[in-house]
């Protein structure tokens, strides 16, 4: 995933989505890594992801493994860390409060969103499953069947 950068000589543990890496030879190199004071670096901590045959394994095991084994704390980078939302608005020059976040994921997209200060639409499409709105704490400010849906909501409600 790093062209021209060599990684025969290592300075950090990054992990992606690279479901073929995630195998004991490669988690244990991560973890003798880590334990030698290299950084982890998670670009999410998403527990699953939805594929054409189903639902599979997300890093976020993998990192929290890492995490458990290494007695250490990934820096995690992308969703459903706060930063990262915020990041993204400060780059579209938009406030929290005047943002909203359509997602699949309860935890990552929504839950991530609202803790940033935005609205979270959760969608039953994609990785949904039953009941993932009880699972956050303050729950979706709304839940819709599909994205269309949701931005019919925005449109005639928020507008």
């Amino acid at each position: 995933d790093f062209p021209g950068i060599a990684t025969d000589d290592p300075h950090a543990v990054v992990v992606g989505l690279a479901s073929e890496h995630f195998h004991y030879e490669m988690m244990n190199r991560a973890f003798q890594l880590i334990l030698d004071g290299a950084p982890l670096i998670a670009i999410h901590k998403a527990r699953y992801f939805k594929k054409k045959d189903g639902l599979a394994l997300g890093p976020g095991p993998f990192v929290t493994g890492l995490e458990y084994a290494t007695d250490t704390k990934a820096i995690v980078v992308g969703k459903p860390e706060k930063t990262f939302f915020l990041e993204a608005l400060r780059g579209a020059g938009c406030a929290p409060e005047e943002a909203i976040m359509i997602g699949d994921d309860c935890r990552d997209d929504v839950g991530g969103a609202q803790n940033a200060g935005m609205r979270g639409i959760l969608v039953r499409t994609g990785k949904y499953r039953p009941a993932d709105e009880d699972k956050i704490n303050p729950s979706p400010y709304l839940t819709c069947e599909n994205f269309p849906e949701a931005v019919e909501h925005i449109l005639e409600c928020l507008l």
